[in-house]
């Protein structure tokens, strides 16, 4: 049974959202597309399959897509280029719940200096679905650059 889900995601707590002084959820379009992306994994004795359905919009990419989230550095460091972007604080991804809010993969076009977890930030760049049969990431924001706080 195909579930609404990014299978690329990165776990952040509500006590650190709540530390921060930040609202719990970043709302725009961008997200409802991304959500819309299914997800079937199709495990046999001998193969391993990941089909992913995706909204209209995101079959071809979408360039100049813009985004608001919350940010987690892939690597330590003080220059950011990849990054995850979540939706939703409040959600924690990795406990198991299909309910958890969506999160894509972000390749920025120029490093940023000292991104601290969990800041909100607006990015634009191109996103693109990743076809990949063998995992779950389903889109990455591409060329991407920080146009908002």
């Amino acid at each position: 049974m195909p579930v609404s889900r990014l299978a690329l995601t990165a776990g952040l707590s509500a006590t650190a959202v709540s530390a921060l002084g930040l609202p719990a959820f970043a709302e725009t379009a961008g997200w409802d597309m991304l959500k819309g992306i299914t997800i079937e994994e199709i495990v046999t004795d001998t193969t391993y399959e990941v089909k992913k359905g995706f909204p209209e919009r995101l079959k071809n990419g979408v360039e100049g897509m813009e985004l608001t989230g919350y940010a987690v550095p892939l690597t330590p460091g003080a220059d950011v280029t990849d990054l995850i972007l979540v939706s939703d604080m409040g959600l924690c991804p990795f406990c198991g719940s299909a309910d958890h809010g969506a999160s894509v993969q972000v390749s920025l076009n120029t490093p940023i200096q000292g991104l601290e977890e969990g800041t909100r930030i607006t990015i634009k760049g191109n996103m693109k679905p990743v076809l990949d049969p063998e995992t779950w990431q389903a889109a990455i924001l591409e060329n991407a650059v920080i146009v908002g706080g």
